[in-house]
């Protein structure tokens, strides 16, 4: 294994208030992470460092090997995938699915003159057809529901064959049956030996897909716990990280969390 993203002692402050606080965190190839904690705790923020889109206040990070700051960003940032609910407002309503994913080959948000060669299109179309997402190539991405939206962020996130994929929070507002489909394509996805290092933030252990191997629980910017999964998640500390008591269910590799 290689690390993918290495951040040491990484802090971000806006207008005087601490939002992350000294994080350091490596995160290996074959490694797929969950992030959790309640609103505000500084989540997405440090996703936003691992996607090279923000700078740390103090600390460093490295990001397949290219140290944020001294890197150009435009060459980085192909080689990350990232899927975010910010990202999906870029997207034009009144583009088709498979352009919304095609141009992910030039990193744009919209087909404009772009030349695309047929192995584009073609890769476009597999990755389409692995989301179940091939018959809705054709309709426009402002037609979707919600679920069909986030796999299509996610398939477009993927096209170039990322070596590290960030998803901020890909299951939010979902209903029962379009969650549970694509936490079963997400499982998929990350227990194949082939995919690439995985960071997934969610305010929901229901939300944790198979296949996810190690945890982070965030609490206002500080990190309360990290590493392997099941060393990580236990009613301790989820109990710390939400300030309040919950009890912890496995089964099937899937987590319910309860208020005791």
């Amino acid at each position: 294994m290689s690390s993918v993203l290495v951040l040491t002692g990484v802090s971000v402050v806006r207008d005087g208030n601490p939002i992350l606080k000294d994080v350091s965190w490596a995160v290996d190839s074959a490694e797929r992470w969950v992030i959790l904690g309640p609103n505000g705790a500084g989540k997405t923020t440090l996703l936003q460092i691992a996607a090279a889109s923000m700078h740390p206040t103090t600390g460093s990070a490295l990001i397949l090997d290219e140290k944020v700051g001294k890197v150009d960003l435009a060459e980085l940032r192909p080689r990350v995938g990232f899927a975010s609910t910010a990202e999906a407002r870029r997207i034009p309503a009144d583009e088709t699915v498979l352009n919304v994913v095609l141009t992910a080959a030039y990193a744009v948000a919209g087909r404009w003159n772009e030349k695309y060669d047929d192995v584009d299109v073609k890769r476009a179309k597999r990755v389409l057809a692995e989301w179940k997402l091939d018959a809705l190539e054709n309709r426009l991405f402002g037609s979707l529901s919600d679920g069909e939206q986030k796999r299509v962020q996610i398939a477009r996130s993927i096209m170039t064959d990322p070596e590290l994929l960030l998803l901020d929070e890909p299951a939010a507002s979902l209903d029962l049956g379009a969650r549970e489909e694509l936490l079963k394509l997400l499982g998929g996805y990350a227990s194949a030996p082939t995919a690439p290092a995985i960071v997934m933030v969610t305010h929901h252990v229901e939300e944790i897909p198979p296949g996810f191997t190690h945890a982070m629980l965030l609490k206002r910017g500080a990190v309360t716990a990290a590493g392997p999964i099941d060393e990580v998640l236990n009613p301790a500390n989820l109990s710390l990280t939400f300030g309040l008591e919950l009890g912890l269910e496995k089964s099937n590799n899937r987590y319910v969390a309860r208020a005791r």
